[in-house]
């Protein structure tokens, strides 16, 4: 019997976010509080410029967005939000916010490390690329390793693909 596999990725549904970025532009336009801080955020490639007058209207318009994409179904772990602050430019705060999307080499190695000492004995993981396959003889193994890689704590936006 062949083995069956699966990918591990993280990839961007670009059209989503783009539609969750459209929605907080027009939310952040017509809400009252945000009236008069040249409050902005636009998409620039793979990211997020946020602007206002003051720090606090700048991490409000990122509530905003992160309810969108929430809504929108996308993962807030797209957003690098890690360690970043607003910085003062002249009159107005900005805040740039890059996209995350694949899967580096350190978090791959953390992901096979993972299966190969939780996983269910009999399971291979390799990493190619910016993705990670996982193959075994029994399709129960298979489905016991997402169920394990859905529950951890890995700080990228995981999609199972190509089971087969």
């Amino acid at each position: 019997m062949a083995d069956s596999s699966f990918d591990v990725v993280s990839k961007i549904d670009e059209q989503e976010v783009d539609n969750a970025v459209n929605q907080a532009v027009k939310e952040v336009g017509t809400r009252y509080d945000f009236r008069g801080v040249d409050a902005s955020l636009k998409q620039v490639g793979d990211t997020m410029v946020i602007e206002a007058n003051t720090a606090e209207r700048v991490m409000a318009v990122v509530d905003v967005l992160q309810s969108k994409l929430v809504r929108r179904g996308v993962s807030l772990k797209v957003l690098d939000l890690k360690d970043r602050e607003p910085q003062i430019s002249g009159k107005i705060y900005r805040l740039v916010v890059p996209l995350k999307e694949g899967i580096d080499q350190a978090t791959a190695k953390k992901i096979t490390k993972m299966i190969r000492d939780e996983g269910p004995k009999g399971v291979k993981a390799q990493i190619q690329g910016d993705e990670v396959r996982v193959s075994s003889k029994s399709r129960n193994d298979l489905q016991d390793v997402i169920a394990l890689l859905k529950k951890a704590d890995i700080d990228v936006p995981l999609q199972f693909v190509n089971y087969r």
